[in-house]
C-alpha cells in the first residue's frame, strides 16, 4: 500500500475538524501541515483550532452531555465502545500504517502493538462502564445515606506524539466509560490517527458532539482548553514544564488536573541476573519507539561485577537493529518525529562528550537513510556515566543510552531514585526478596520485575514526582473522570 492509498480515508473529511459530529474548517480558515518524518514530505494540510474553535467544541460536547449521552445508560455506552473497539481490529493495517506515516514508528509495532493496545482500551472500558458503583455508609442517626459517582462533564484532553493514538484512547476510553464527553487536542505533529479515531466513533454510533477532535498547536488551542470555563477537567500527557503550565492556568477555573509527565527511568541490573534476558531487554527498553517513550528505560544501572559482559551484550545487540523506513515490517527503529527532536538529541549526545561521558556507540545522525531527508538518530550508547551527568538527568527522549555502574544495592536504589522523575523502573535478579525490596524502595508509579514495558488495559499507569500524578487504565483510571456525590435520606 503506497502513502496516497493510506491517506484516502482521512482525506474524505479533508483533514478538517471534528466538532458536533460536522467535519468542518477552521473559524479562521487557517491550515498546517503534518510531515512525514521518514521522507520530511508532506503529508497533508490539517485544519488548525484556536480558542474560536475550542469554544464551539466545548459547546458540542456541553449539548451533547446534556442531551443524549447522558440520558443513555452505562451499559449502552458500554456497547459503543466495544464497537468502536471491533472498529479500530477491522482497520489495524490501515490506522497502523496511518500512524507510521504519520510519527515514523515502525510498521511492526503500531500494526502487533499501538492499535491492537488501543482497542483493548476501549474492550476494558466498555466493561468499566457498568462497574462504576456507589456505596451505602452506616452514619449516625436515623439516617439513609449513599454515594453516586457522576461524569465531570466536558474533560480536554491534551495528548503527545509519541503514542498519538494509545493515549488518546486511554484518556477518552475512560472519560467516555464515566459519562463524560470529550475534546481531544491531538499533538500538532501527529494529528492523523485522532482524526482517524473521530471517524470511527460516529461510524460505532457515539452522539454528535460526544467526542470532538480539534488539532492545533499548544499556545493556541491547547491554552484555551484548559482556560475555557466550561472544561471541568484536563488530561494531558507530555513534558514537565508544559505540565506545570497546566496547573497554573487550569487553577483559574479551578479545574481538576491529571498530569503524565516526563521520566528518567532507572533498568537495575544486579549481578545475579539472567544477563541475556536483561541484555535484551535493556536494548528494547530504550530503542523501542526510537526512544520517544516516557517510560523509556534511559539510564541503564549495572552491578560492577557484570558491568563488561552486559554491556557488552546490550552493545553487540544494538548494532543489529534494522534502521530505515518505518514501512517496512524488518525495521526496527525509525524516524523521530521531527528535525527539532533529532537538533535536541545531536545537543545532548555533544554535552555527555563535553561532561566525561564514554561514546561506545552512534552519536550520530543516520544521514545515509532517505539520503538525509528523514530524521533518523542511530542508536547511541553511552558508558562511564555518572548519575550526576547532564544525560543522565535530563529526558532526552531519543535512543541515548546512558550506563552507570553500582557497588550495592543500597546505592543502586540511591541513586535510581537520585532524579527528580518517578514515572517507571525495573529489576533483574534471581533474588525474589530483592526484587521485591527494590520494588517497594523505588520511587516509581510502575515497577517491572524481569521484565520491561509491559502494559495492559487493565493495569493502573502513572508518575510519582516530577513524572506527575493521577493514573490512566485499570479502575484506578477512572476515578479522574468522576466526582462523588453525597446523599442523605432522613428515615425518622
Amino acid at each position: 500500500m503506497n502513502p496516497s492509498e493510506t491517506m484516502a480515508p482521512l482525506l474524505a473529511t479533508g483533514g478538517r475538524l471534528l466538532i458536533g459530529g460536522e467535519w468542518r474548517e477552521a473559524v479562521s480558515g487557517k491550515r498546517f501541515r503534518t510531515i512525514n518524518p521518514a521522507t520530511g514530505e508532506m503529508l497533508a494540510e490539517i485544519a488548525e483550532a484556536d480558542a474560536a474553535d475550542i469554544d464551539l467544541a466545548v459547546q458540542a460536547a456541553r449539548r451533547a452531555f446534556e442531551g443524549p449521552w447522558r440520558k443513555m445508560s452505562a451499559s449502552e455506552r458500554g456497547k459503543i465502545l466495544w464497537r468502536l473497539g471491533d472498529l479500530l481490529m477491522k482497520h489495524v493495517e490501515e490506522i497502523a500504517r496511518l500512524e507510521t506515516l504519520d510519527a515514523g514508528k515502525p510498521i511492526s509495532e503500531t500494526t502487533r502493538i499501538d492499535v491492537p493496545l488501543t482497542a483493548d482500551v476501549f474492550y476494558y472500558n466498555a466493561g468499566a462502564a457498568t462497574k462504576l458503583e456507589g456505596s451505602t455508609i452506616p452514619v449516625s442517626g436515623p439516617y439513609f445515606n449513599y454515594t453516586l459517582r457522576e461524569p465531570v462533564g466536558v474533560v480536554g484532553c491534551i495528548v503527545p506524539w509519541n503514542f498519538p493514538l494509545l493515549i488518546a484512547s486511554r484518556k477518552v476510553g475512560a472519560a467516555l466509560a464515566a459519562g463524560n464527553c470529550v475534546v481531544l487536542k491531538p499533538a500538532e505533529e501527529t494529528p492523523l490517527t485522532a482524526l482517524r479515531l473521530g471517524e470511527l466513533a460516529l461510524e460505532a454510533g457515539l452522539p454528535p458532539g460526544v467526542l470532538n477532535v480539534v488539532p492545533g498547536f499548544g499556545p493556541t488551542a491547547g491554552a484555551a482548553l484548559v482556560a475555557h470555563p466550561g472544561v471541568g477537567a484536563i488530561a494531558f500527557t507530555g513534558e514537565t514544564t508544559t505540565g506545570q503550565l497546566i496547573m497554573q492556568n487550569g487553577a483559574k477555573t479551578l479545574k481538576k488536573v491529571s498530569l503524565e509527565l516526563g521520566g528518567k527511568s532507572p533498568n537495575i541490573v544486579f549481578a545475579d541476573a539472567d544477563l541475556e534476558a536483561a541484555g535484551r531487554a535493556a536494548m528494547s527498553a530504550i530503542f523501542y519507539n526510537k526512544g520517544e517513550v516516557c517510560t523509556a528505560g534511559s539510564r541503564l544501572f549495572v552491578a560492577k561485577d557484570v558491568h563488561e559482559p552486559l554491556l557488552a551484550t546490550v552493545v553487540e545487540r544494538s548494532k543489529k537493529l534494522a534502521q530505515g523506513d518505518p514501512l517496512d515490517p524488518k525495521t526496527r527503529l525509525g524516524a523521530q518525529v521531527s528535525e527539532a527532536q533529532i537538533e535536541k538529541i545531536g545537543r545532548y549526545v555533544e554535552i555527555g562528550k563535553k561532561e566525561g561521558a564514554r561514546l561506545v556507540l552512534g552519536g550520530e545522525r543516520a544521514s545515509e537513510i532517505a539520503g538525509g531527508r528523514g530524521y533518523f538518530w542511530k542508536p547511541t550508547i553511552f558508558d562511564g556515566v555518572e548519575n550526576s551527568m547532564t544525560i543522565a538527568r535530563d529526558e532526552i527522549f531519543g535512543p541515548v543510552l546512558s550506563v552507570i555502574e553500582f557497588d550495592t544495592f543500597e546505592d543502586a536504589i540511591a541513586r535510581a531514585n537520585d532524579t527528580a522523575y518517578g514515572l517507571a523502573a525495573a529489576v533483574w535478579t534471581r533474588d525474589i526478596k530483592k526484587a521485591h525490596r527494590a520494588a517497594n524502595a523505588l520511587q516509581a508509579g510502575t515497577v517491572w520485575i524481569n521484565a520491561y514495558n509491559m502494559y495492559d488495559a487493565a493495569s493502573p499507569y502513572g508518575g510519582y514526582k516530577a513524572s506527575g500524578f493521577g493514573r490512566e487504565s485499570g479502575l484506578a483510571g477512572l476515578d479522574f473522570y468522576t466526582q462523588t456525590k453525597s446523599v442523605w435520606v432522613d428515615l425518622s
